[in-house]
């Protein structure tokens, strides 16, 4: 049996002729025309703005911050449920990341706790750089309640979109929100190059800073000059060429992990204390992994579950742990904690490749089974 992966890339002969287009006409420096369509395309699908491809999510999320106006000694208010690279975007920029747990509702930021964690902050005397909001698992965060929130206290929003590629919120694409937003496109996403990320903008003169520090900051003239310290951030051409092969078959990849998820529910919902990650009707989630939440009544923890899987063949992982829990964080306000702690302990995350065939999805499902029976 081929192992299953928990998300692996999902490449056709559309991506291959696309990169190979690249390649034939040697646009293999760091910039070229596939990386001008890729960002023109990707800001058309994810509602208007403009676009800076960049190497990595977190190169994104360091760029969004800074632009932002994040300085060293302030505090950037994060969700304690998510990848470390939220709350080390802030590290990146000399300020302190202050955890806020999630919401039940779809597991992200909780707007009443940010409000909290901002008024505490300014009670110590501290600058609030940033809120930076998640979009967890493909699902968009309460972005109602949380531009309020920011709006009211005046401290700018940034999204954090890497995982929700082609999700939305009351009608609002993900990547719409705050004053930047940062998708991903790692190896694991729904959508890949590979490796890169994209920061995106309703703002063009937060796009232009971003391109602008992305490229070593230097200065428009013939030879090198620099006036401040930029970065080497810009994505490479031929990723981009995979990228926009990738960006036209965005529905069928968002379909099959829909897919993914209503054969989960379908197969697995019927045992005892078995439920999935929440779903909120205000938005469309993209379902980028879809997870088993095991109750107090299952008969095996998520870690058993994880270890069946893993004795098929199959890859799983537990939920992201909390920020609050890690090490590196261990002496960082948290405001909250029950929601994230209780989704960490009890859930996992389910093989959710757009490339599943359903005999891979039967040998999932019939292992979870087994061992919840």
């Amino acid at each position: 049996m081929d192992r299953i992966y928990l998300s692996p890339p999902d490449m056709t002969d559309i991506e291959r002729a696309r990169m190979l287009d690249a390649f034939d006409s040697n646009w293999v420096a760091p910039v070229g025309p596939h990386l001008d369509a890729f960002e023109t395309a990707f800001a058309a699908r994810h509602g208007g703005g403009h676009a800076v491809a960049v190497a990595s999510g977190s190169a994104g999320l360091h760029l969004a911050l800074l632009l932002a106006g994040v300085e060293r000694g302030d505090v950037v208010i994060v969700p304690s449920f998510t990848f470390a690279a939220t709350a080390n975007a802030a590290v990146y920029c000399g300020a302190t990341p202050v955890f806020v747990d999630s919401e039940p509702r779809t597991w992200n930021l909780d707007a009443e706790l940010v409000a909290t964690a901002i008024d505490d902050a300014r009670a110590r005397g501290e600058r609030v750089g940033a809120v930076v909001s998640v979009d967890l698992y493909g699902q968009c965060a309460e972005y109602d309640q949380i531009e309020q929130v920011c709006a009211a206290a005046e401290v700018p929003l940034i999204e954090d979109a890497a995982e929700a590629v082609g999700a939305s919120w009351n009608g609002r694409s993900a990547g719409s929100f705050g004053a930047a937003a940062v998708f991903s496109f790692n190896g694991n996403k729904l959508m890949t190059t590979g490796g890169g990320g994209l920061l995106l903008s309703r703002d063009r003169s937060v796009a232009d800073r971003a391109r602008h520090l992305a490229t070593q900051a230097r200065e428009p003239v013939l030879h090198y000059e620099h006036v401040e310290v930029g970065f080497n951030y810009r994505l490479s051409n031929p990723l981009a060429a995979i990228g926009l092969g990738q960006l036209e078959r965005l529905d069928t990849l968002l379909d099959r992990r829909a897919a993914n998820r209503a054969f989960y529910v379908d197969a697995l919902g019927d045992l005892d204390g078995v439920s999935f990650n929440p779903i909120d009707r205000r938005g469309t989630p993209n379902h980028w992994l879809t997870l088993l939440v095991l109750d107090e009544r299952a008969a095996a923890s998520p870690n058993q579950v994880i270890d069946a899987l893993d004795a098929v063949d199959a890859e799983a992982r537990p939920a992201w742990k909390p920020m609050h829990l890690q090490p590196v964080y261990a002496g960082n306000r948290m405001f909250g904690g029950a929601v994230c702690e209780a989704a960490f302990r009890h859930s996992l995350c389910l093989p959710s490749g757009s490339s599943m065939a359903p005999d891979d999805l039967d040998r999932v499902a019939g292992a979870v089974r087994r061992v919840l029976s």
